[in-house]
């Protein structure tokens, strides 16, 4: 099948409270395959009580296997992402749920409708970046030449990629950026998450090595207690990633707690995914 026209979302919201209900019992209704996705993705429509909305189903069984993520499911990564933006406030990701669906268990997310002409990433032929602009590094564009890639200093992409550092974050592209009409901003696509070993990769180094903010710290300090071991947070994530991805998520929020600063590139590995959009 073919990706369908998007069906809006009805009146859904990602702030009602009733979404993730309507995610996790409605009744799903495939109409067609995103094609672009790595793995089997589904778009759908979800009902339930009267209302409905449109979504993304992910099934367990159409994933890839990943060499370097042996343990648990690209699903349940997702979910788990869901559930510790939801612990910092911030609300960047799309409401998500674990269930099941017309091919067995997977991930389920409310479809978002993005403002296209939100301009959050570019490249620019200068050595350094405009006002609202953060460097990213130099990116060969063919022909012997390069640019310079930047993205906004914006504080809704500072919040996620405080986001993602905490759950170590390997895929961050620009198409997983979701600028919205109301302006908001939803990060997708998580399910290379929560690695115990440091797999960063992003587009959002700008802030690399800079002081976190005050907001940001408070964060942090609400996401450590979370996830002590009798914290709610721990109890959502308990059931969607392993132990030791819940270890690595509590002491990375720790380091960054210590650090006071946004992460900077390890170099053991790649920092920036590929490709990169």
């Amino acid at each position: 099948m073919s990706a369908p026209e998007r069906i809006p979302p009805g009146g859904v919201t990602t702030t009602d409270p009733a979404t993730a209900a309507l995610l996790a019992h409605g009744e799903l209704t495939v109409r067609g395959r995103i094609r672009e996705a790595s793995n089997a993705a589904l778009y759908c429509t979800v009902a339930h009580e009267g209302r409905e909305a449109a979504c993304v189903y992910k099934p367990v069984a159409g994933e890839r296997p990943l060499w370097d993520f042996p343990d648990g499911t690209l699903a349940g990564r997702e979910a788990a992402a869901y559930e510790v933006s939801e612990a910092t406030g911030w609300g960047l990701v799309p409401p998500t749920v674990l269930r099941e669906g017309p091919y067995g268990e997977g991930m389920c997310q409310l479809w978002i409708e993005t403002a296209p002409e939100a301009e959050l990433l570019a490249l620019v032929e200068a050595e350094e970046p405009g006002p609202g602009w953060k460097a990213v590094g130099f990116a060969d564009v063919g022909e012997g030449r390069t640019a310079l890639l930047v993205h906004a200093d914006d504080e809704r992409l500072r919040r996620l990629a405080v986001l993602d550092a905490v759950i170590n974050n390997a895929d961050r592209k620009g198409g997983h950026l979701l600028p919205t009409a109301d302006g908001r901003l939803y990060g997708i696509d998580h399910g290379v998450t929560f690695n115990a070993e440091n797999k960063l990769r992003t587009l959002l180094w700008g802030w690399a090595g800079e002081p976190l903010t005050g907001e940001a710290v408070d964060v942090l300090k609400g996401l450590k207690g979370a996830l002590e071991p009798d914290g709610r947070l721990t109890a959502a994530l308990t059931a969607l990633i392993t132990p030791a991805e819940l270890d690595a998520t509590r002491a990375r929020t720790e380091a960054l707690l210590e650090s006071g600063t946004h992460p900077e590139p390890s170099g053991e590995w790649p920092a920036i995914p590929w490709p990169p959009v």
